[in-house]
């Protein structure tokens, strides 16, 4: 049985890479800077768009933006792996949270960022060695901002509902209202 050979490393050296966002200028921005790092890009706006592009021909690697205007970008992620199991997608987003992240990684990307994220770190993400810790945050979430991942994480398993979410975790459901109204702090 032969070695597992990572993307980085295919034979052919291959180094497409599908980009999918919906933010126009961010999209043209991150696809020119990872031409220019040595990527072969394709670009989609949309899931539809990227599902067929990784119908068409599967990349090596993928940047898939989380939420877009057409539905989810797990879903390009997943059929991405189905079609090549070798691939290494990473998902990008403004709503990071660590249930979406779980979520993401289950379903087969190898990394998940939060956006603003800049070329040189989904690069360095997209090439990094099978095992390879990441570097220790320079500023790691607070504790508020660690009990906001909880309740959200809590949240989605519920379904997004508020009643259920407000039992399991002890308290009362327009005070749990409130916490999900207002933005994650930092």
């Amino acid at each position: 049985m032969a070695d597992a050979v990572s993307p980085s490393e295919t034979p052919t050296g291959e180094r497409s890479l599908l980009i999918v966002e919906d933010d126009k200028s961010f999209l043209q921005r991150l696809a020119r800077a990872m031409e220019s790092r040595g990527f072969q890009v394709t670009t989609a706006e949309t899931v539809a768009d990227g599902l067929q592009q990784v119908e068409r021909q599967p990349p090596a690697f993928a940047v898939v933006d989380m939420r877009l205007g057409d539905g989810n970008g797990l879903d390009v992620i997943s059929a991405l792996k189905k079609r090549r199991p070798d691939a290494r997608g990473i998902v990008l987003t403004g709503y990071g949270n660590i249930a979406t992240a779980v979520t993401a990684v289950k379903l087969g990307a190898f990394d998940y960022m939060s956006k603003p994220a800049d070329a040189d770190e989904v690069a360095a993400a997209l090439l990094a060695g099978e095992g390879m810790k990441p570097e220790p945050p320079e500023n790691p979430m607070s504790a508020d901002r660690v009990r906001w991942e909880h309740i959200q994480r809590v949240y989605e398993l519920c379904g997004r509902n508020v009643s259920e979410t407000a039992r399991r975790l002890n308290m009362h459901r327009r005070t749990l209202q409130r916490i999900l109204a207002k933005r994650a702090p930092r």
